[in-house]
């Protein structure tokens, strides 16, 4: 069974997202549909996508906000996200976020609630200080660190201000076990009549 949530979750580079989007998701029976993932993906089969966003890259640019919202749509179109999503990583700003109300709205839908994890800057850092050297990522600089962190407090941080009136931002502490951070979470989501999936 198939519990309906769509869901964003949000939060820096290195505060876990990632990990806890996947537990989310299993747990509500629904894709992630992560912008990252997609991307990559596309890079490796070498689709037409995937040589826009290399070339894109490869200058030291974002994707374009048209370009990101349009891979989105499309995705959110397929059936298995007809019940519900999980999104990680878009929308990453307040022009994405008109895109993805304006897609939702056409549908007669709109979010059920937005994952905040919470993670103090220093943790941040150190966390991604320590992926870099286990999983030897070269791009995992202090500097690259730094510069990544900095673009989420100017960007993406600003589209809490859009949904925290709505009230569907729940802010969860992402310091502290794996386990202990899911159970914040699922705990924030059942407040709100989001239950996991049996």
């Amino acid at each position: 069974m198939t519990a309906s949530a769509r869901l964003l979750i949000v939060g820096p580079q290195g505060s876990g997202k990632g990990t806890q989007g996947v537990r989310i998701a299993e747990s509500f029976g629904i894709p992630v549909v992560s912008t990252g993932d997609i991307f990559r993906a596309n890079i490796k089969e070498g689709t037409e996508l995937g040589q826009q966003v290399t070339a894109i890259l490869d200058a030291g640019d974002l994707v374009p906000d048209e370009l990101t919202s349009a891979i989105v749509r499309d995705r959110l179109s397929q059936d298995d996200a007809a019940a519900g999503f999980l999104l990680d990583g878009y929308p990453r700003n307040t022009h994405q976020v008109e895109h993805l109300d304006e897609f939702l709205a056409g549908r007669g839908e709109s979010l059920d609630a937005v994952i905040l994890l919470d993670v103090p800057r220093e943790e941040s850092i150190s966390r991604l200080a320590l992926r870099a050297t286990e999983q030897g990522r070269t791009d995992d600089t202090p500097e690259a660190i730094a510069h990544r962190l900095d673009i989420y407090e100017h960007e993406t941080a600003p589209i809490l201000s859009v949904y925290g009136p709505r009230g569907i931002v729940d802010t969860i502490d992402g310091v502290g076990t794996l386990d202990e951070i899911t159970e914040r979470i699922f705990a924030a989501l059942d407040a709100r009549g989001l239950r996991v999936a049996v």
